[in-house]
């Protein structure tokens, strides 16, 4: 009985607490499913800023309150659905979205689009393919063929890299939008994971200036003792990198001669990727 007068509303209103506590509850609930929607909203409208956008600007086209957008945004960012800039104050769709669209699109024909282009390049070449796209200041491998050699490449969907040290990690920073180049030449880290790895910083900026020239990027023992690697980038309508293309090999079965003579190759398979996948 005492359980009943604690739940009961006040007397004056004359109804038990069942009887308001249900629509209480719809309506928090309701107010949860709201946000949620807001929230995927702003998602909606990053993906159509491939240059990222403001808290202001997202506010004004979402037709939000500011307080309501900078919140959700910050919860996004917190949950890597959404990626914050600080210098130029902007957002971006975060890399946790590009995983869960590639769980989606593996369903939807992404890996069928993606695997037989790699295949091939293997068939011809009788060596490891990659394709990674950029993770931050690491690259990560979304895509892998191995050559039918017993000598297997390690580098696993999935697996995160060195942007300084891989050849599919420079042909990322080499072809990024001008502004993140020149960020990534000038804070990215420099750390030595062979002897033979870049740590000087103007050696690096010369490096990128030259794969932008020749538009090609390669990795001799840099990242990994007895392995090389020639890489393309993967360019969008804006001229940019969103993915890279590389052939790997280790260093006993071919020269790196032999292994740029597969840049024509590369970049034949790479336009063809840029024309079907899905574009970040």
């Amino acid at each position: 009985m005492s359980v009943n007068q604690t739940t009961d509303v006040p007397a004056a209103s004359g109804y038990p607490a069942e009887a308001t506590s249900k629509p209480a509850k719809a309506a928090r609930e309701d107010s949860r499913t709201d946000m949620v929607g807001k929230a995927l909203g702003l998602l909606v409208l990053l993906g159509d800023e491939p240059r990222g956008a403001s808290a202001a600007e997202i506010s004004r086209r979402a037709d939000l309150p500011f307080s309501t957008t900078y919140r959700l945004l910050g919860s996004l960012t917190r949950d890597g659905f959404v990626d914050y800039e600080p210098d130029g104050r902007r957002y971006h769709l975060g890399l946790r979205v590009f995983q869960l669209g590639q769980r989606v699109s593996n369903h939807h024909g992404f890996a069928g689009t993606a695997l037989p282009i790699l295949r091939r390049v293997t068939e011809e070449t009788g060596e490891a393919t990659i394709l990674s796209v950029r993770d931050g200041i690491h690259h990560l491998t979304v895509n892998k063929v191995d050559g039918p050699q017993t000598f297997r490449v390690t580098s696993d969907p999935g697996h995160l890299g060195a942007l300084h040290t891989t050849s599919v990690g420079k042909a990322l920073v080499a072809f990024a939008d001008d502004a993140t180049r020149a960020q990534l030449v000038d804070e990215l880290p420099l750390e030595p994971l062979t002897a033979l790895s870049i740590t000087d910083r103007e050696a690096f900026r010369a490096e990128i200036e030259q794969i932008r020239r020749q538009g090609y990027a390669t990795m001799d023992e840099e990242n990994e003792l007895g392995m090389r690697a020639v890489a393309v980038p993967v360019l969008n309508a804006q001229g940019h990198a969103f993915a890279s293309l590389a052939t790997a090999v280790p260093v006993f079965r071919l020269s790196m001669e032999a292994l740029v003579a597969l840049v024509p190759l590369l970049q034949a398979s790479a336009a063809e990727l840029s024309a079907r996948l899905p574009q970040r």
